[in-house]
């Protein structure tokens, strides 16, 4: 029989989970000490990096390194897609009081939705680091459906055909790798060590240049900024469905090793890319840029206080 826990046991689980968090702040504090160190063309060339060749490598090689069953696709693709399309409908409600534009709104309004692959890797490391190969499948399986959702509400309000919005949710690099790694992971075949090892030393590299590139690039007096739309937008994104996925885990039959990837990855904050889609299909930049650094210095006092709840709450042995 389990031994119930107590308040001594709890405050010492969120002192662990809080440590473990702790270095990926700190580097993420590093980067914005070395914001004048390399100019803004070259932050922009390590996020440009990032995106085409670090974390589809660590996409991919998380995804394939370990077999994948066809039913864990099917426990937890629906899943994730679940908590996007949440976070996408209570977002929606802000189109009352956001920007006038659809397209500055919709720049926002992905934020809702979209999270920090970087952060989920570190977090999930604080539950069980035989949780990784299940948050790899829910963001191998949740890329997609993210970006389609922010390529087709941006491309909305810039007013690119069919054609256009299909080509670029369809060459995006997360996606591409994601399906990969997926598919390898689905075939149980295991590559040879040669061919993944490029793939393992690209993927090495992605967390800690995400880290360093958040901290230089984000705007560290966001927070004064911090209006009613991106209030509510960083509301949803760290509080409310996180929430709402907490709740369903708790009514629902699911198990704990996956009701846990489910709250983790429901209470990340947004992705720290999320500016570039903005900037490529003409919205605010600016807007886009101001919410990822409120979300991401937030989610520095709610994660490990959600990472703790869900210790609490699912137990994994």
């Amino acid at each position: 029989m389990r031994r119930p826990r107590n308040t001594g046991d709890d405050i010492m689980v969120f002192v662990i989970i809080l440590m473990g968090l702790t270095p990926s702040f700190l580097m993420v504090a590093l980067g914005g000490l070395l914001r004048r160190r390399l100019s803004p063309e070259a932050w922009q060339g390590l996020d440009r990096l990032n995106f085409e060749a670090l974390f589809p490598a660590l996409l991919f090689f998380a995804a394939c390194n370990r077999p994948i069953a066809v039913g864990d696709l099917g426990r937890i693709g629906p899943a994730v897609w679940g908590v996007m399309l949440l976070a996408l409908a209570l977002g929606l409600v802000a189109r009352r009081f956001g920007p006038e534009r659809f397209l500055d709104f919709a720049g926002g309004w992905q934020t809702a939705w979209r999270f920090n692959t970087a952060i989920a890797f570190v977090a999930v490391q604080t539950l069980s680091p035989d949780l990784t190969g299940q948050m790899a499948v829910a963001i191998g399986m949740a890329v997609p459906v993210a970006n389609v959702l922010a390529v087709s509400a941006l491309s909305r309000g810039g007013h690119l055909s069919f054609g256009q919005t299909l080509r670029k949710v369809a060459l995006n690099p997360f996606l591409l790798a994601s399906v990969a790694g997926v598919a390898v992971g689905l075939s149980g075949y295991k590559l040879p060590d040669p061919i993944l090892a490029p793939a393992e030393m690209l993927a090495q590299a992605a967390i800690p240049i995400a880290l360093l590139s958040i901290g230089a690039t984000m705007n560290w007096r966001a927070l004064a900024r911090l209006d009613l739309f991106n209030g509510y937008l960083c509301l949803v994104r760290l509080v409310l469905v996180p929430f709402g996925a907490l709740g369903l885990c708790l009514l629902l039959p699911v198990q704990p090793d996956l009701a846990a990837v489910l709250v983790l990855f429901a209470a990340l904050p947004t992705a720290s890319a999320a500016h570039v889609l903005a900037s490529a299909f003409g919205a605010d930049r600016e807007l886009a840029a101001t919410l990822i650094a409120q979300s991401t210095l937030l989610s520095a006092v709610t994660l490990p206080l959600w990472v703790w709840t869900i210790t609490l709450m699912f137990p994994l042995g």
